[in-house]
């Protein structure tokens, strides 16, 4: 199945499952108040407008739904899988989600019945279970088949044919089915005209790996003729990481080769996340920013703000801003200190720097010194969750160029090392890797894993220097 189908499938399924929670929802809270069902198990009465003072769970409750499943892979199964598959991440998803309720409620200190929440994850899964073998059903069904299923040609060399084969039939061998076969050294263009009346197909995969172009070219304008799809699939240029996709520039089709997180609706959900998320944060730490400003500016001599060029996306420097931790004049006495780095590769980081003064030394151990980035983060410089900035020197001395990989996100304030080790990790290949590996498996909902995993780390301490 196209990515574009799959995208189709997974939202309407998404909108699906987001209306059958909040039933749920509602449904768990009707039981709950039912007369019969609080005399049959003894329960309290509760008040008649119960669900009208919660009915604001709602607004986390409808978005949070597909997050969740989509976390625990639900929207990744094939269409008819099996039901183990759909068993576990369904299973594992409502006890996110009334988990979820429950602690919100409890931090509202909102009084609820807690058998009502109990309700609610039973429903719920109920009801997106009947959902799926509904669904299930109706696809094994002939009208859905002749409906879903997409009849194609495969057009390549030998070998490249039976690749294709065996891939359809191992991933999608419910949703396509291979009509004909057209050899592209050898066989004119009439016999494609002529398999393409014979089979009535949707679409022919083209797989131009060891052909010329000039055939592809020949095949694809005869599908444009015949008004048939004609699907290129372009593996002719070896990469190890990058995720081809297909674009369009003054009318130019462009093939796109990135490595980064393209534009999607959770990078527009992150845009959101950081600025208002940061707008919230400089709210709630405004007093909290002001005593630790006159505490700097009273323990020692110099400014209250330490400004640094660090490298932004792409590599692009801005001015990063922090509260000072360290005496005026550390710089100086930096290349004094080189010897005692404690991390490999182009980052300078000391335990017990001499240059610290004692208020820093507690600003640092619990992070507080970073709180002015919000700043840069309001202004776009820099996002909530991301790669750490590092200086404009050190990533001139990085010594593999695999490594500037790490500045094609937007830098952040906190990311997975700091959340996995901290400033216990020496190693700076380890540091990267954990960088890479949030770039390569990034989404909104690891964004709000690393935040909440955050707090936790920063308030303990552990690995602080």
């Amino acid at each position: 199945m196209l990515q574009r189908d799959r995208q189709i499938r997974t939202q309407v399924q998404q909108l699906a499952d987001a209306s059958l929670f909040a039933a749920s929802f509602w449904l768990a809270y009707a039981l709950r108040g039912n007369e019969w069902f609080t005399e049959m198990f003894h329960l309290d009465v509760i008040a008649p407008d119960a669900f009208d003072q919660v009915v604001w769970l709602y607004f986390a409750l409808v978005p949070a739904a597909p997050l969740v499943l989509e976390s625990q892979g639900f929207y990744k199964r094939p269409m008819l899988g099996s039901r183990a598959a759909m068993f576990w991440p369904l299973l594992k998803s409502c006890f996110i989600l009334t988990l979820g309720l429950v602690l919100l409620l409890f931090g509202f200190r909102e009084t609820v019945p807690r058998v009502g929440l109990g309700l609610f994850g039973l429903i719920s899964f109920g009801l997106v279970w009947a959902k799926e073998e509904l669904l299930h059903a109706a696809l094994r069904s002939r009208m859905a088949k002749a409906q879903y299923k997409r009849r194609i040609i495969i057009a390549g060399s030998v070998a490249e044919i039976a690749r294709l084969r065996r891939e359809v039939k191992a991933r999608d061998g419910d949703a396509i089915e291979i009509a004909a076969e057209f050899h592209l050294a050898d066989s004119p263009p009439q016999v494609l005209i002529e398999l393409l009346h014979e089979h009535s197909v949707s679409g022919v995969l083209v797989s131009a790996k060891h052909a010329h172009f000039e055939r592809v070219e020949s095949v694809i304008q005869l599908c444009e003729i015949e008004g048939v799809e004609a699907w290129l699939v372009a593996d002719f240029f070896a990469t190890q990481i990058a995720r081809a996709s297909f674009d369009e520039m003054f009318g130019h089709p462009l093939l796109v080769f990135r490595t980064t997180p393209e534009a999607s609706w959770q990078m527009l959900a992150k845009m959101l996340l950081d600025f208002f998320g940061a707008l919230a944060l400089l709210l709630v730490a405004a007093l909290p920013m002001f005593i630790i400003a006159l505490f700097v500016k009273l323990s020692s001599p110099g400014p209250v703000m330490f400004r640094q060029q660090r490298s932004g996306l792409n590599g692009a420097p801005f001015m990063i801003y922090k509260f000072r931790t360290m005496m005026t004049n550390a710089e100086q006495f930096k290349h004094e200190l080189a010897a005692m780095n404690e991390m490999s590769g182009p980052v300078f980081k000391v335990s017990n720097d001499p240059r610290v003064t004692p208020i820093g030394k507690f600003l640092r151990k619990y992070s507080l010194d970073e709180l002015p980035q919000l700043f840069n983060v309001l202004r776009g410089e820099m996002s909530l969750v991301g790669p750490r900035p590092l200086p404009v020197d050190e990533v001139k001395r990085f010594s593999d160029l695999a490594h500037r990989r790490r500045l094609s996100v937007k830098p952040g304030l906190t990311c997975l090392w700091q959340v996995k080790g901290r400033n216990q990790i020496s190693d700076f290949k380890e540091w990267v890797r954990l960088d890479l590996e949030y770039i390569d498996n990034w989404s909104i909902w690891l964004d709000l894993q690393i935040l909440l995993r955050t707090i936790p780390a920063v308030f303990s301490a552990v690995g602080a220097k």
